[in-house]
């Protein structure tokens, strides 16, 4: 059976971390031998997959001075030459980490790196870190197409989808919306606006969702931020735009799908993503998505018909969308959210996994 590593940096959960978790749980249960090398800090990941089988190595000892520790690359070259068929670089760091690590074995396995953001990759990044890849994953089409036409590799480019785990993401059902409301504290009257994503103004854009929510002429409206900082920078807003009660952080959750469920809408204010699992988590629990066309979000999202689109960066249209979901009929809102439940359901984590599984084939010459 092949030998599969999967390389993980750093601590902490988004939704690099879940897509590794979740193509790590798929390929176990497909039989694969799958290690992970990731930091001696990251216990999440170890105790998520504690039960699928997977071989943990210790490599990383996780600080901002990560990647200048010649112990941490020396470390993962001695997990290297355990021999693997399939190295995964699941990030551009833990690219970083590979590429100098392999580079002292005589044989050398198949890698895969990633692209899952829209952002450009400058001449250095790509000459000495991406030209070690043999396949390059994208996960959205924007991104993909757009890499092929700035002739990054184009031949190494792959697009495969993220998934998701459609038995954990999905309508719960009222009763128990109902009931997470209740532990939260939360009036069934009050309409819910909720956003998934870990703290991180440049990239996920809270500052800006606030703003926009603040505009929004809606006093029986709640915001809740739920991602890892979002607890810590919440009040602070809270109190800039006067919305004390209104705006909640609740830091990093366990239970998302529990959330996202409670919520009436889901709304994302990003200004770069990839596929944005969050988006589609939240379709896939059926509800109303207001959501900036960043990255591969344009792939799937059509607005007016599974959910509501705002330009990158664009606060009017943000409010306005977010009014526009307020004023939705019953019947409207019904649709658009069926639809959004049909959108999501073909972005499942196993027939992601199934791609996975070709191009481990192709690169290995399997047939």
């Amino acid at each position: 059976m092949l030998r599969v590593l999967q390389v993980v940096d750093g601590i902490g959960w988004g939704g690099t971390k879940e897509q590794t978790y979740l193509i790590t749980r798929e390929l176990s249960l497909r039989g694969f031998q799958v290690h992970m090398a990731l930091s001696f800090q990251y216990e999440l990941m170890r105790e998520k997959l504690r039960d699928f089988g997977v071989k943990f190595h210790l490599f990383e000892n996780h600080n901002k001075l990560s990647r200048f520790n010649p112990a941490n690359y020396y470390r993962l070259w001695r997990v290297l030459k355990e021999g693997f068929d399939i190295v995964i670089a699941n990030s551009p760091h833990a690219l970083d980490f590979v590429r100098v690590a392999i580079s002292f074995l005589r044989k050398k396995p198949k890698i895969i790196a990633y692209k899952r953001t829209g952002k450009s990759s400058n001449f250095l990044s790509k000459t000495f870190k991406y030209a070690v890849a043999d396949r390059i994953v994208v996960v959205d089409k924007t991104t993909f197409e757009r890499l092929k036409e700035e002739n990054f590799f184009p031949e190494r480019l792959v697009y495969i989808p993220s998934g998701l785990d459609l038995e954990r993401f999905r309508p719960l059902g009222r009763e128990k919306a109902l009931q997470k409301r209740k532990e939260l504290g939360i009036e069934p009257s009050k309409r819910v606006f909720i956003n998934v994503a870990n703290w991180n103004p440049e990239h996920k854009g809270q500052p800006l969702l606030i703003k926009a929510f603040s505009r929004l002429e809606c006093v029986d409206c709640l915001l809740i931020l739920v991602g890892l900082e979002t607890d810590r920078h919440a009040p602070e807003y809270a109190k800039r735009y006067g919305l004390e009660g209104r705006l909640i952080g609740l830091g990093f959750r366990e239970d998302v799908p529990e959330l996202l469920n409670m919520a009436d809408y889901f709304v994302f204010s990003s200004y770069f993503e990839g596929i944005a699992g969050a988006v589609l988590q939240a379709m896939a629990c059926q509800k109303v998505v207001i959501s900036t066309l960043a990255g591969g979000i344009r792939d799937y999202l059509v607005d007016g018909e599974n959910g509501l689109a705002v330009q990158v960066g664009d606060l009017e249209g943000l409010t306005q969308k977010m009014s526009r979901a307020l004023s939705l009929s019953e019947e409207e809102y019904r649709k658009i959210s069926t639809k959004a439940l049909q959108t999501a359901s073909q972005y499942s984590i196993k027939s992601t996994v199934d791609k996975y599984v070709e191009l481990f084939r192709e690169l290995l010459d399997i047939s």
